[in-house]
């Protein structure tokens, strides 16, 4: 009897529930969530409409999962991979690469799709608006505060606010995307944005240097068991 191995191209196929997703991002982009059918979406996908509530309850459940996965939320993820971990030490290193991943994810169509789709529909559905602010301003916001709180406490860069900190490398980091990707008639060349991510971390970099006799500034509301002075 003949076995059946799985080959890396069937390895890498996505599943139904990926498709379903992908196909219904550009579905929602293309019709708004008002105008996308179940019919239409199971069309595209390749399946009975029928079979889509295998995989969802509804459309509503389908646009919850794109704003679970999408966007803020993949960028959140990356923060929780081993390969962020491993930069818990180098806060240099850690901003470029988060910058990079950025520049990647802004450069996706699919990234594009989805701020149109979120612009469009947050306020709309129940529930999304509240789905989309937990997954962008707590999730990252929290891990990032994580990151520079790790990096001030090694003495690693100085910051009374490791909250703010992480605020503040956000926020450069949106102008840039709003520059190059969103106000202009076309995307700015890579070499133009990478160009601009450098400046930028240079000088954000230079704002939270160490000091040079190396003393750790604890960051705001880290006591670190101490008590605080009369």
């Amino acid at each position: 009897m003949a076995v059946h191995t799985t080959s890396a191209a069937e390895a890498a196929a996505p599943t139904t529930r990926e498709r379903i997703l992908d196909e219904a991002l550009d579905l929602f982009a293309q019709s708004g969530y008002g105008g996308a059918s179940m019919r239409e979406l199971a069309r595209r996908v390749g399946i009975r409409e029928s079979s889509l509530y295998n995989h969802f309850s509804g459309k509503a459940a389908i646009l919850e999962a794109i704003v679970s996965e999408h966007g803020p939320a993949s960028s959140a993820s990356r923060l929780e991979e081993p390969r962020y971990k491993q930069l818990a030490r180098q806060p240099a290193a850690f901003c470029r690469q988060f910058a990079l991943d950025l520049v990647e994810q802004w450069s996706d169509p699919r990234e594009h799709q989805f701020q149109k789709v979120i612009t469009a529909e947050r306020n709309r559905v129940p529930g999304i608006r509240a789905k989309f602010a937990d997954q962008f301003y707590a999730r990252e916001q929290r891990l990032m505060t994580d990151y520079f709180r790790g990096f001030a406490l090694a003495g690693l860069v100085a910051t009374p606010d490791a909250r703010e900190t992480a605020r503040l490398f956000a926020a450069g980091l949106i102008y840039i995307r709003l520059e190059h990707y969103v106000m202009g008639a076309a995307p700015s060349p890579r070499a133009k944005v990478i160009e601009a991510i450098d400046r930028y971390l240079a000088f954000f970099l230079s704002l939270i240097a160490a000091d040079k006799d190396n003393k750790k500034r604890k960051p705001k509301g880290e006591n670190r068991g101490k008590a605080a002075p009369d």
